[in-house]
């Protein structure tokens, strides 16, 4: 939805709307605002997006927000814009361990500077010619296992090292929207761009943005819970209301309802894509295009709300990190989710307090985070009120008053989160399902 926004309200302004150009197509949308933000006691959660990432010029969403005056003066200060973060996810607040103990800060902060020293490394191999290995996971083990060859503390520090950088592994995953570190290709690591600027949220919620676009729209010009079944394109379509007159693309809809255009944007999510692959376009896309569906990872990645009556952590606090002791990077996972989901979760983020209400919010990617789907609310909320009263040390640690989640892998029009450069993919697939089609002709339609 937002990326459909955006282009429209670039596009429309400058005269180029490939929405509306010569048949008045609507916008078709599957919900209003595409349900990212949603209320929760005493105010707004995001289920969605979170953060503007590189709040500064070069992102059009900061451009946006800025334009609308839904950012305040921190936010939009030039020391702010310039804040250099390499994308890096800050030190928690505090560290948990599920031993009851709490991780000293020293050593949290020696794995984080190991870990994202790591990450930064890898950005060199973008334009090498060969990689030691494909995947990014796969480096990372080899480099902590050459590290770790180096410590000299005692068996049970080396472990609880392990613990903390598997826990920085699981952020990763929620960073790349994959399941495992291993599945994402070295070689185009680094071809994400990291702008500068302090991450920032929006104080009414990205609602607030998305309103501000739909209100600049002309009236009439979203047609909301319309959901597409195929798009049909390179042919000739008429419309009643426009005897004489045909066009290359007709968008068919669930109910029956056909829009026939001259162009369509489509910004549905990759996992819807690779669900529909074959029946979503008619005629079907070229093979190159549905090579690069295929081929292009596409994960999951799920936020869950806890509300308190009051709040157990610490005023000032902002991140709780949660810490395993019994896993490691270096062992493999066990290959069903269901015994222990919850160890995928990387801690929590403390929202900021709506009057009397406290919430935290918990980030949880891959297998796990799709099971997580599975089970009920009371299920979900009695697992992480042991698993907080279990690292807090804490038994009589009173459970969470109300529970929020996401479920993007269930969601039939998103089918999970957010893509991923896979093994056996690079940068160029991107390039190449982006790319107008038909290829051979001077006007796009698709």
């Amino acid at each position: 939805m937002a990326l459909g926004l955006v282009l429209r309200a670039y596009l429309g302004r400058a005269g180029l709307s490939v929405i509306q150009k010569g048949s008045g197509l609507p916008f078709v949308e599957r919900e209003p605002q595409g349900g990212i933000s949603c209320s929760f006691p005493g105010g707004v959660v995001e289920v969605g997006a979170h953060w503007i990432h590189g709040p500064s010029q070069g992102n059009p969403v900061f451009q946006l927000a800025a334009k609308y005056g839904l950012l305040g003066e921190k936010e939009l200060s030039e020391e702010n814009q310039l804040v250099e973060t390499g994308g890096h996810v800050g030190l928690p607040s505090v560290s948990y361990a599920s031993s009851g103990r709490t991780v000293t800060f020293e050593l949290v902060a020696e794995m984080a500077s190991l870990f994202y020293g790591l990450i930064d490394q890898m950005r060199e191999f973008q334009h090498a010619a060969h990689t030691p290995v494909p995947s990014v996971g796969e480096y990372l083990k080899k480099e902590v296992s050459r590290h770790m060859a180096c410590w000299t503390e005692n068996e049970e520090t080396k472990k609880l090292k392990l613990a903390v950088l598997n826990t920085f592994f699981n952020v990763e995953c929620c960073v790349s929207g994959t399941h495992s570190m291993d599945l994402l290709a070295l070689a185009p690591f680094g071809e994400y761009t990291v702008l500068p600027g302090l991450d920032c949220t929006f104080p009414r919620g990205y609602q607030g943005l998305t309103n501000c676009m739909v209100a600049s729209l002309p009236k009439d010009t979203i047609v909301f819970n319309k959901p597409v079944k195929t798009i049909h394109w390179n042919g000739s379509f008429q419309e009643a209301t426009s005897p004489g007159q045909t066009f290359p693309v007709s968008v068919e809809c669930e109910d029956g309802a056909f829009f026939p255009a001259h162009h369509v944007v489509v910004t549905v999510p990759l996992g819807f894509l690779k669900e529909r692959l074959d029946t979503f376009f008619e005629p079907p896309l070229p093979a190159e295009k549905a090579e690069a569906i295929r081929k292009i990872g596409f994960g999951t990645n799920n936020k869950i709300f806890l509300e308190f009556e009051e709040p157990f952590w610490e005023p000032g606090c902002q991140h709780i990190q949660v810490v395993w002791e019994d896993t490691s990077p270096l062992e493999d996972a066990a290959p069903e989710p269901q015994a222990a989901w919850f160890k995928k979760l990387i801690g929590f983020f403390v929202l900021p307090s709506f009057e009397s209400v406290h919430v935290l919010c918990g980030f949880i990617a891959g297998l796990e985070s799709e099971f997580m789907e599975t089970l009920s609310d009371e299920e979900v909320l009695l697992s992480l009120t042991q698993v907080l009263r279990r690292v807090t040390g804490n038994p009589q640690l009173p459970a969470p008053r109300s529970m929020l989640r996401s479920c993007w892998h269930s969601a039939p029009y998103t089918r999970g989160s957010y893509s991923y450069v896979a093994v056996g993919s690079t940068g160029d697939d991107i390039d190449l399902l982006a790319q107008p089609l038909p290829a051979d002709s001077k006007e796009a339609q698709v």
